[in-house]
């Protein structure tokens, strides 16, 4: 019997409904007193929900449980264990105890830690998050943990983010109580926009390139890409729409509350966005949406490219974040009000956080790159790699109002209620009130912030953990300078107003509403003082510098070790990245690339001899003129291949000994990539001439628009 939308919707998961039908009221109250608050956890309670927890598990067809959380390895890792346990008398129980819900131990030493830990140190410990639902995924019960090791250091993604929601939440509060002091919580939301490319399975497996590395590090352009501009938006393939319906219906079952799904700008590329959700559980729930997408396209003939630039020349594809804070009293503070003091809070929030985006952007930067996303950013196709921030008009001229009005024009007595703002344009100011800009990485949109320079492979968690941190810092100057003048004997209004007045200032530099994708933009970015670096190597040192270590220390969220630490692993997986290309690249080169060059070669060498024994020697070097120019071409063109992958695999050698693993990923970036390209450009033009039969790649004309 089929089930509807409503029966299948988190059907796998054990969420508040299971937890108040399955657990005893006193152990459900003491449960959720942990979520909500983050108080201390008894044995005796975790020994009940584990019962309830695995009873409902088996009920649901699991015969394992893990711990599944996310390593610095990009992806999920989870080892799974069955509830059976031995009796004796050659018999079983089914068994999971509060102790195993709680605490796991996977080995440690084969995971990233960026020096945390001695390779022969083996022990860390999986610890579980409570605020995000366990979930049955096949047979198994996933349990989202955090990951620490021995010595309590974090070596995921999780642990950091939920101190940064903490932090910014404790924070976010006390802003708050200025304007409703009722507000006891403040929670980050997220909703992301996942883009991908679906590639027939059978052409993926035909192209190491993309088996290996998940992008084509060859491939000339086809006749037709995206410049008709007739897939974005258009009918989805039958084959594709039974792919997403499928995938849909899986998430459902996972509490995944999938909305949006359509074609994206480039062909062969598609999106899915579900309802926000609380971050940590969004996040949670966008690595589970990748791993599902990589199985259900299997079960349609299909691959799923996520990377940011799986083909050149064609747009890539990004993750926005679109974020935004909301109290337990159903604010959304990042919303315009209908009153005066509403939309003064809506104010200073909007300029906080645009203070938190001009003192750290450059690790906002940090948080989005890696070697895949650099492929993608800078380009007419996605934000410039230069944080900065779209406000739209009118908000834009309500902050120039407020900066250059003087206190008295901003505050009147207003009978017994005392001081309140006089800006009138916030009242009226509507939601959707402008025009999007698609080149801002980080655009206002109406009632959130977009955070649009995010890469489609990426965990959102560590957008998400720099954004939340710097706020959390940002909001505890603000009240600090709030409070001082209130201690002065300014009124508190007034003092809001003056502190905002000054942020408005400081961080005009972030504000740009033009054109981010041109030259003059780059050269006044420059001239204001924000990050323009565009090696990726370099730009992870944002994570190192004094003020973002005494950021991330003074909210609680990482210490310089972790920092340091967190670092490595990013130069070092940018190191492999690059050097797992280049490898392939090579082996493309010469052994399938120049093998097939050369025999076209013969062929046409052939032709020429052949028209010589045929016709007069005139006559012939006419009809051959063409064809000797191919020759000679194709001898050029496999001549630099062999000479730039040679010299290629020297500078690998010469780079691999340098120790330090910053300074052997800038030797990466700085000498490796560009003679990939240089290689690339040559192998394409190859592929325009070659005999289309013989070239054993399949090309970019069949892989973006076979269905």
């Amino acid at each position: 019997m089929k089930k509807n939308i409503p029966e299948l919707y988190g059907s796998l998961v054990f969420n508040d409904k299971v937890m108040k039908s399955k657990l005893p009221r006193d152990v459900y109250k003491a449960l959720r007193k942990t979520i909500e608050n983050g108080s201390h956890l008894d044995l005796d309670i975790a020994n009940a929900v584990a019962v309830a927890m695995k009873e409902w598990a088996v009920e649901n067809g699991a015969t394992h449980f893990t711990h599944w959380f996310q390593p610095m390895t990009g992806i999920t890792a989870e080892k799974h264990d069955s509830f059976i346990n031995p009796v004796g008398n050659g018999e079983v129980i089914m068994d999971f105890s509060g102790k195993e819900l709680v605490k796991g131990e996977p080995d440690a030493s084969s995971f990233p830690s960026g020096g945390l830990r001695a390779t022969f140190e083996a022990r860390g410990y999986t610890a579980w998050d409570p605020t995000s639902p366990a979930f049955i995924k096949d047979d198994t019960l996933c349990i989202p943990t955090i990951f620490i090791a021995y010595t309590g250091e974090s070596l995921d993604y999780k642990a950091p983010l939920l101190k940064a929601l903490r932090a910014v939440d404790k924070a976010a509060v006390d802003v708050c109580h200025y304007f409703n002091p009722d507000v006891k919580k403040v929670v980050a939301y997220l909703g992301w926009e996942q883009e991908y490319f679906l590639v027939d399975e059978g052409l993926y497996a035909a192209r190491p390139d993309l088996l290996m590395t998940g992008r084509t590090l060859t491939g000339h352009d086809s006749a037709k890409n995206q410049q008709l501009e007739d897939h974005y938006f258009g009918a989805i393939p039958p084959r594709v729409a039974a792919f997403m319906k499928e995938l849909e219906i899986e998430a459902l079952k996972l509490g995944i509350p999938v909305k949006t799904r359509h074609n994206e700008v480039a062909p062969n590329q598609f999106e899915l966005a579900p309802i926000f959700e609380e971050c940590n559980l969004a996040v949670d729930h966008n690595m589970l949406i990748m791993a599902l997408m990589r199985k259900i396209a299997r079960n349609h003939g299909f691959r799923v490219l996520l990377h940011e630039k799986p083909f050149k020349g064609v747009n890539g594809s990004g993750k926005h974040n679109n974020w935004s804070l909301g109290t337990d009293t159903g604010i959304l503070l990042h919303a315009p009000g209908k009153l005066p003091e509403d939309n003064l809070r809506f104010i200073t929030f909007v300029v906080n956080t645009l203070m938190a985006v001009y003192k750290h952007n450059g690790l906002l930067k940090a948080s989005i790159s890696s070697a895949t996303n650099a492929h993608r950013l800078g380009a007419n196709e996605a934000p410039p790699a230069i944080i900065s921030s779209f406000l739209g008009k009118q908000l834009s001229q309500v902050l120039e109002h407020i900066e250059e009005s003087t206190k008295d024009d901003l505050v009147s007595l207003s009978g017994k209620q005392g001081m309140k703002p006089d800006i009138p344009q916030i009242p009226e100011l509507m939601i959707d009130n402008t025009d999007r800009n698609r080149t801002s990485p980080f655009a206002f949109t109406g009632n959130r912030f977009e955070f649009r320079a995010v890469g489609s492979e990426a965990n959102c968690a560590s957008a998400m953990i720099a954004l939340n941190s710097a706020l959390a810092e940002q909001l505890t100057e603000f009240k600090k300078d709030v409070d001082e003048l209130m201690e002065k004997g300014e009124p508190k209004i007034s003092a809001i107003l003056d502190v905002i007045r000054k942020y408005i200032k400081i961080c005009k530099p972030i504000h740009f509403d033009g054109n981010g994708y041109s030259d003059e933009w780059k050269a006044e970015a420059k001239k204001r003082g924000l990050d323009c670096e565009t090696s990726v190597p370099l730009i992870f040192d944002n994570y190192l510098k004094p003020e973002s270590i005494r950021m991330f220390e003074s909210v609680n969220v990482m210490t310089r070790k972790e920092l340091e630490a967190r670092n490595e692993v990013k130069w070092e997986t940018y190191t492999k990245k690059i050097q797992i290309e280049a490898r392939v690249l090579g082996d493309l080169a010469m052994n399938h690339i120049i093998p097939v060059a050369t025999q076209y070669q013969t062929d046409l060498i052939d032709n020429v001899y052949k028209m010589k024994d045929l016709f007069p020697a005139e006559k012939a070097a006419k009809l051959s003129a063409k064809n000797l120019e191919l020759i000679e071409e194709i001898a050029d063109r496999t001549t630099f291949i062999k000479e730039h992958v040679d010299a290629m695999i020297e500078a690998r050698k010469v780079a691999n000994k340098i120790e330090s693993e910053r300074d052997k990923a800038i030797s990466y970036h700085d000498n490796i990539v560009p003679m990939m390209e240089e290689i690339r450009y040559h192998i394409d033009k190859l592929e325009l001439i070659v005999d289309n039969q013989m070239w054993t790649l399949p090309k970019y004309r069949e892989m973006l628009f076979i269905r």
